[in-house]
This record gives structure tokens, C-alpha cells and sequence, in this order.
């Protein structure tokens, strides 16, 4: 009996990998320790003090299942974004929604539509449900809208993943665009609008709930785990239609969201105060190493997120170095993993303290490589 004779020829086929390599790992192959943690996207400005109030007064009842339902969950989030809660499913973030969702949509062989560069996760998952990757190059350092359309129709794809605002570029399209895109799509190809980032980009880029809420073939997700500073605790939404939001309870863990995250995501949406503060912050950091790259000859490019890309100036390699080279003085950051776009570095923003590390390592290593 071989080793994977018990496993489907499909996991068999597989790489035993993980989407994204964490500074705890990189601790522990470099013997480095991580000093200034900016290269995740999470929020090194943490959550709400209200949070974490809330979740140490949960702390007591750990010994319980969560609402298998999520019923105070939805309902607040329906509240604060003024749908019903039918049109809400809950999940472990959305790393785990879009699990869901490929396994809701796609069998071995089926197309499906993405950007080349785009979510690694995604990836991942369409990978264990046996998918076919066409991937479309990304334009100007943005998403091709219209060569994710041209790509759905030529194959007919039953998927399409589209970030908007964009991870690892940070760059973003209008509402308006983003609407047009939606609703040229098939009525058989679904969307995955992924907006983990809505919180953090300007207002035009994001569309109203009521433009895309009546079509089932949309469906939004979002996150806590980048402004509310709570990446740690795994909890994100899906926005659609009552049918296809029910459609999760035919697949998902129903005791799979914890007890204390979800009283800490309760907590969230109603300190949005602590919320505009924290998006300010991420906004005064992103110009804080939009300055930093350039007092050292690099072009850091717009950001909608909580994460600038900086332009490097050079290759993949040279990308590389840099990064390998901050993570020698404990700055962890992390680049995008293909040409063109992994000419760049990725730098999420944080508070002043990993930015003054930043600002005093980057020339160091600069001046190394040169």
C-alpha cells in the first residue's frame, strides 16, 4: 500500500502547501525575530479597547458552542448595512467563505476566472476542488475588468473572483465600473466581489448594497479582520441574495465560528467611532511609507487599502533581496509572487513605531544591495 493510496488521485496530485508563509515560520527557519510586523495586512493598530472589553466578559462562557445560527451576528451586521439578515452568511473570514463557495460551484475541470497575481487563497482552494485556472494579466497595475469579462464568456466559466479594492496591488476600480462588471456577467457564471478592504478605500470605490443585492449570482464578501484589527479572531460575511446566502448552510461547519470572536465582532460594529479613528490611522501610515520610499528612490504606487506596493524599480529578484534583507533586521514585509507585478514590495502600514524601523533598515539594505 502506498502512502497516498487512500486519498482521492486529486489530493494525491497535490502539494502539500500553505497559501502564504508567516512571519512565525520565517522565525523559525531564519532565527530571526519579526521586530516590526507589516508585511500580513493586518492592523498593527489592534482593536477597539470596547473589543476586547467584550471579549474578555465572554471569556467566561468558552465552555459553550457558538449560535450555530450566528443569529446576532447577522442581524447586526444586516443592521449596519441595512438589508436583512437572510441576505447574510457568517464564516471563519473569508478565507473560508471562498472554500465554501468553490465547493458550492466547482467540479473537477471547471474553468474558473482570475486574475494571474491575484489571491493566493483563492487559488488554493479552487486547486483542492480540482478547478482550472484561467487567469488574465492585470492592466496599469490594476485587475483587466474587461479581460475578466472577455475570459468568463470564452469559456463560460461558472466562477469569477474579482477584489476590489485589489490585493497585493492596492489599486481600485469605481462603483460604477464595478456595477457595470457585475451585470454583464452571465446569469450562470458567479461572482465573488471580494471587499476585505472596503473599509479602508475612498468612498467611490465601493457601490451601494442596493446596487447589487437582488442578484443572485453576486456574492460580496468582507471581513473584520483588517480596520476592526481583529485578523486574529477570523470572522467574515457574505453579502447576496436569501437563496444563495442559504445555500451556505448546506456545506458549512455550523459549530465552526468561535465564541469569542464573534462577541468581539458584535463589539466592533457598534464602536464604529473607534472604527473612523483606526482608518485614519491606516490612511496617515500609508503616506507615512508612501514618504519612506521615496526619500529612498522607490515609487510607491496608490493605495485603497491597509497595505501600500512600492515599486522597486527592477525585477522579481531584486524585489526579493529587499525583503529577505528587512527580514535580517526583524522588519517583516512580504512582494507579490508574479511578473510584473513582483517588481514590487508590499509594506502594510502600522503604528509609528514599525515605521520609524522601516524608515531606519530600508537604506541599509538598499545600500547592501548596491
Amino acid at each position: 500500500m502506498t502512502a497516498f493510496s487512500r486519498f482521492t488521485p486529486l489530493i494525491a496530485s497535490l502539494p502539500s502547501t500553505v497559501p502564504f508563509v508567516g512571519p512565525e515560520a520565517i522565525e523559525r527557519q531564519k532565527r530571526v525575530s519579526v521586530k516590526a510586523r507589516i508585511g500580513a495586512n493586518e492592523s498593527g493598530f489592534g482593536p477597539a479597547p470596547s473589543v476586547m472589553l467584550a471579549m474578555q466578559e465572554a471569556a467566561a462562557d468558552i465552555w459553550k458552542y457558538n449560535d450555530p445560527e450566528n443569529h446576532d451576528l447577522r442581524q447586526a451586521i444586516a443592521g449596519h448595512l441595512g438589508v436583512s439578515a437572510s441576505n447574510i452568511a457568517i464564516g471563519g473570514g473569508i478565507d473560508e467563505l471562498l472554500g465554501q463557495i468553490v465547493r458550492m460551484v466547482v467540479e473537477p475541470g471547471n474553468p474558473v476566472v482570475t486574475s494571474l497575481g491575484g489571491y493566493p487563497t483563492f487559488n488554493f482552494h479552487v486547486s483542492g476542488f480540482g478547478g482550472r485556472f484561467v487567469t488574465v494579466p492585470y492592466l496599469g497595475d490594476r485587475e483587466n475588468v474587461e479581460g475578466l469579462l472577455d475570459a468568463v464568456r470564452r469559456e463560460n466559466a461558472p466562477l469569477v473572483y474579482f477584489a476590489n479594492p485589489d490585493n497585493p496591488m492596492a489599486s481600485w476600480w469605481d462603483a460604477g465600473t464595478v456595477v457595470d462588471f457585475a451585470k454583464s456577467l452571465p446569469e450562470t457564471t458567479l461572482l465573488i466581489l471580494d471587499e476585505a478592504y472596503s473599509e479602508t478605500g475612498p468612498r467611490e470605490a465601493l457601490p451601494p448594497i442596493d446596487a447589487l443585492i437582488s442578484l443572485p449570482n453576486i456574492i460580496r464578501t468582507r471581513t473584520f479582520s483588517k480596520a476592526y484589527g481583529l485578523a486574529g479572531a477570523r470572522v467574515g460575511y457574505a453579502i447576496t441574495t436569501p437563496g444563495t446566502a442559504e445555500a451556505f448552510d448546506k456545506i458549512r461547519n455550523h459549530f465552526g465560528m468561535n465564541r469569542l470572536a464573534t462577541a468581539a465582532a458584535l463589539a466592533a460594529l457598534k464602536d464604529q467611532a473607534y472604527l473612523y479613528e483606526a482608518v485614519a490611522n491606516i490612511a496617515a501610515s500609508r503616506e507615512r511609507i508612501a514618504g519612506i520610499a521615496r526619500a529612498n528612490g522607490l515609487q510607491p504606487l496608490p493605495s485603497a487599502t491597509n497595505f501600500v506596493a512600492v515599486d522597486a524599480g527592477r525585477d522579481g529578484i531584486h524585489a526579493r533581496a529587499i525583503v529577505d534583507g528587512l527580514m535580517q533586521h526583524g522588519v517583516f514585509i512580504r512582494m507579490p509572487g508574479v511578473a510584473p507585478l513582483n517588481r514590487c514590495i508590499r509594506i502594510s502600514t502600522g503604528p509609528e513605531r514599525d515605521m520609524a524601523l522601516l524608515e531606519e533598515t530600508l537604506p541599509q539594505v538598499l545600500k547592501s544591495l548596491a
